[in-house]
């Protein structure tokens, strides 16, 4: 039971006020469609690069791995916020599915850019979806000092089969707007506290 709860962090995260959150503005190369709840990039194709040269460049000089998730979904920014609590080393890095930069690596990892079914777990060998994901993720958190996840997630991968863990994932991330509903703002570091985290938009750029 221990287990079944350490890869499902993203459904216990907590109700709490975001660490940072902006208006309907450009930030950061993407706006948000107050219609759709959607972010939409404000950089033209033309000035994108190739996602296998964004691929490059995210990991140039930083190879901690990054989390792809929903910009717009409550559940997933609040999830968010439980991951920068429960990595206080930084380990983990940050980006929207619908940034310039998600939506690349989405890409070169064989997926739609416009693929926003899943969290994505992108390191420098490759890319994770699913409760994969999210078992890759809880190896990487300390909630508490003296206290890593690591053992919890292998244990979790040993004793339950993938195709039950997705099962269980899939019934949290299709039902994840009405469990906490959708937000049309753009997810932001407005106070410089995790600058470091998330993943610099303009990597996208030519």
């Amino acid at each position: 039971m221990r287990a079944t709860r350490t890869f499902l962090f993203l459904g216990i995260a907590s109700v709490r006020s975001c660490h940072a959150f902006v208006g309907p503005h450009t930030i950061r190369g993407c706006i948000v469609d107050t219609a759709t709840s959607a972010l939409h990039s404000t950089t033209t194709s033309n000035n994108l690069s190739p996602p296998p040269a964004v691929l490059s460049k995210v990991f140039e000089n930083d190879t901690r791995p990054i989390i792809l998730f929903d910009g717009v979904c409550n559940l997933c920014n609040n999830a968010v916020n439980l991951a920068l609590d429960w990595d206080p080393n930084g380990t983990l890095r940050f980006a929207a599915l619908q940034s310039n930069v998600g939506r690349a690596l989405l890409q070169v990892h064989g997926r739609e850019a416009d693929d926003i079914s899943s969290i994505v777990f992108v390191t420098p060998k490759g890319a994770f979806v699913k409760s994969d994901a999210i078992l890759g993720i809880t190896e990487e958190l300390n909630p508490l000092p003296f206290l890593p996840l690591r053992p919890f997630s292998k244990l979790a991968t040993r004793l339950v089969p993938a195709f039950l863990r997705d099962l269980i994932y899939d019934g949290v991330a299709d039902n994840r707007y009405s469990l906490m509903g959708k937000r049309n703002e753009c997810r932001f570091d407005a106070d410089g506290e995790f600058d470091d985290r998330f993943v610099d938009d303009r990597l996208a750029e030519v």
